[in-house]
């Protein structure tokens, strides 16, 4: 196994913003930066949920069987829809005159929590990128671990970045009518990503 190329790989995929930056930038847009960083620290902790089950061969069987697979889909997208008109409904003078409606950090730990782990696309990533890496002569339970724990590390700091970058220009947005419009530019992504989510994979058996 070597962690340098492991890492670098890592640092490559890690980067380019996929649905979970996608996510964390629209709650970031949403509520400001420390509900970015919130949001990408329950993102993370949904894929170290991920990486347990990769760990225990959870996620193999899960995704062996077209019934497991469509079941965790379908209600992963059906959770991001349902963030999104949510969001959408939710109206500004909730919170105030030009201010956006705030959720406890509570709250939104665990809906990124909830968003990662009801995203079978991650549970078949770790699946086919950890072993890649896996000295099969050693022990696989514990160098998947290992490296599920150190992408996780890795994904934290780029997805706070991102969340901190977001929520910086949302602060600057605000104003009577921006605030309107950060909610429709949230409550759009979480819908696209719902959508994405529920079409994704129409092929699998």
């Amino acid at each position: 196994m070597s962690l340098i190329a492991f890492c670098v790989a890592a640092l490559a995929i890690i980067v380019l913003p996929g649905p979970a930056v996608l996510y964390i930038v629209a709650r970031s847009l949403h509520q400001g930066r420390l509900a970015g960083v919130v949001s990408a620290t329950g993102v993370a902790v949904g894929g170290m949920v991920h990486v347990l089950a990769a760990v225990l061969g959870v996620s193999a069987l899960v995704m062996s069987s077209a019934l497991g697979f469509a079941v965790v889909k379908y209600v992963g997208a059906g959770y991001l829809i349902y963030l999104g008109l949510r969001t959408l409904l939710t109206r500004e003078a909730a919170a105030g005159v030009g201010e956006v409606a705030i959720q406890p950090l509570r709250t939104v730990f665990w809906q990124g929590v909830m968003v990662n782990i009801l995203n079978p696309k991650t549970a078949l990533f770790f699946l086919a990128f950890l072993p890649q890496f896996v000295d099969r002569s050693g022990s696989v339970p514990a160098q998947t671990l290992f490296l599920g724990v150190i992408f996780l590390l890795m994904a934290w700091v780029s997805d706070s970045l991102y969340g901190l970058l977001a929520g910086t220009i949302g602060v600057r947005l605000r104003g009577p009518g921006v605030a309107r419009t950060q909610r429709y530019v949230a409550g759009g992504i979480y819908l696209t990503l719902g959508v994405v989510a529920a079409t994704m994979g129409e092929g699998h058996s």
